[in-house]
């Protein structure tokens, strides 16, 4: 039997990074903290936290935090049924995965209008977001994939609308003649990391062809709007992100009737989806309020 007072321990040095954070956590010292870690070791016989500045968890101590984080949701689903049962003293955690621009754009909005709920969020490109509802990381998701995850159901949220923008300046200098695959292959391109694949995707739709111009990477939604404004080079941002720059003339956009839109989906384990029904309504609402629906 897993003595859940020891994996508490465990999931808390994981979550704060320290022994000492998650002596305060739980409030007690942290020598109690490093014994109870111990002994969990001992007993499983396996290594769970690589102590250091931050303390990380190994691949089994990750499984046994998900496993805590789990068993706290489905308590709390519990709660509702059974009046009897004694009430966490601390809010549950949901760990949920959603993509850099969602983020920079709507979602914070959705996490306000929800209560009662810390949020340990991971960032991901929309593409590759629905990996960690596979793996059980996390108990929903911001993702493109539109086909239900095994065991997850699935909510369409609308699309969000980028538009490939540039300062007026930078457009004077590199597309003075157009957008043209010439121009496109030498001029400055943004792109946020290895799995941002948005930039070709427009160039694609666009030219018709797959191009490889220079690149400035950047990881960090503000920061391809900066770089935009600073004409350090172009890229595909999110229209509300842009939308107020593109009004006063500080961005254009490079090619106005040649917006991208992708189609973003809510995906979220059904195994505990009485406890996110609160978190999966304000997150529909405010998406399909901000977002583009196609």
């Amino acid at each position: 039997m897993l003595d859940y007072a020891l994996l508490s321990a465990l999931a808390a040095v994981i979550r704060t990074g320290s022994f000492e954070s998650a002596a305060q956590h739980l409030n007690v010292t942290p020598s109690a903290i490093s014994q109870r870690i111990k002994l969990l070791e001992e007993r499983l016989g396996v290594v769970l936290v690589v102590r250091g500045q931050p303390c990380t968890a190994t691949e089994a101590g990750q499984r046994l935090c998900q496993h805590v984080e789990q068993v706290a949701l489905l308590e709390s689903s519990l709660r509702g049924s059974l009046p009897g049962l004694q009430a966490e003293s601390r809010p549950v955690m949901l760990r949920i995965a959603v993509n850099a621009d969602s983020l920079a754009t709507w979602f914070i909005s959705a996490m306000a209008k929800t209560e009662g709920y810390l949020f340990d969020l991971v960032l991901d490109d929309q593409d590759h977001s629905a990996e960690w509802l596979r793996r059980g990381a996390v108990v929903a998701a911001v993702t493109a994939h539109d086909t239900p995850i095994q065991g997850c159901d699935c909510h369409p949220l609308g699309a969000l609308r980028y538009i490939a923008t540039a300062s007026p300046e930078f457009c004077a200098r590199w597309f003075t003649d157009g957008f043209s695959a010439r121009a496109a292959t030498r001029a400055p391109c943004l792109v946020f990391d290895q799995k941002d694949r948005l930039q070709a995707e427009w160039m694609r739709q666009v030219l018709g062809t797959s191009l490889h111009p220079p690149l400035h990477w950047l990881p960090s939604s503000q920061a391809f709007v900066d770089a935009a404004l600073a004409g350090i080079g172009w890229g595909m941002n999110p229209e509300p992100l842009v939308i107020d720059h593109l009004r006063a003339g500080r961005l254009v956009a490079i090619e106005p009737d040649q917006q991208l839109d992708v189609p973003l989906f809510w995906q979220q384990s059904r195994i505990v989806g009485a406890v996110l029904s609160d978190v999966t309504r304000a997150v529909v609402h405010e998406a399909r309020t901000m977002l583009v629906q196609v």
